[in-house]
């Protein structure tokens, strides 16, 4: 009786310890494991970070050009006003020398 429980007393230890190492080796795992989401996560948030930043800076560059773009479609309607002004000056003072020529004709 008494080899059986001195038998038993070190199976019961051997698994006993056998659990704490799988316990540790768990435990380390884990957090190898934690370590490598944290690391994804801080990856995928630099990501996030480096796209706002650089959609940011496009969105500034395209607004820029729009605005370039928009300036100068403005500024070539008021040349196009202002040469249909010119030409319609420019025929006024025509007719008006063409009627003085008839006057004078007359």
């Amino acid at each position: 009786v008494k080899k059986v429980k001195k038998k038993v007393k070190k199976k019961v230890k051997k698994k006993r310890v056998k659990n704490e190492v799988k316990k540790k080796k768990m435990k380390k795992l884990n957090k190898v494991k934690k370590k490598k989401k944290q690391k994804k996560k801080k990856i995928k948030k630099q990501v996030k970070k480096k796209k706002k930043k650089v959609n940011k800076k496009v969105k500034k560059k395209v607004k820029k050009k729009v605005k370039k773009k928009w300036v100068k479609n403005e500024v070539k309607k008021k040349e196009v006003e202002v040469k249909k002004k010119v030409k319609k000056k420019k025929a006024k003072k025509k007719e008006k020398k063409k009627a003085k020529k008839k006057v004078k004709k007359k």
